[in-house]
């Protein structure tokens, strides 16, 4: 049986106006990751990841990369219960 997680992110730096959400859904479905990422009001990204623990772990991963023209300052990682029922990944509004 697969160790099925979820991990809420906030990632703080120059992380909105550069492509960060289309990018982080991009490496979500690369990696078979459920879940959505959105604009927060005070600048940074939130995200929720939902799939095997090493997968979500490579996503967390790659949130300190980012998008080309991002510059991650921080990664908040908070592990909660599954159970939001997401089928894909997707950026939300």
């Amino acid at each position: 049986m697969t160790d099925t997680v979820c991990a809420h992110v906030l990632i703080s730096g120059r992380v909105q106006g550069v492509f960060f959400r289309a990018e982080t859904q991009k490496a979500a479905v690369r990696l078979g990751i459920r879940g959505w990422v959105r604009n927060c009001p005070d600048g940074r990204v939130e995200a929720l990841f939902e799939g095997p623990r090493e997968r979500v772990t490579q996503m967390i991963e790659w949130c300190w990369k980012g998008s080309p023209h991002s510059r991650v300052s921080d990664v908040q990682v908070d592990w909660k219960p599954c159970g939001e029922g997401i089928a894909d990944f997707s950026i939300r509004y």
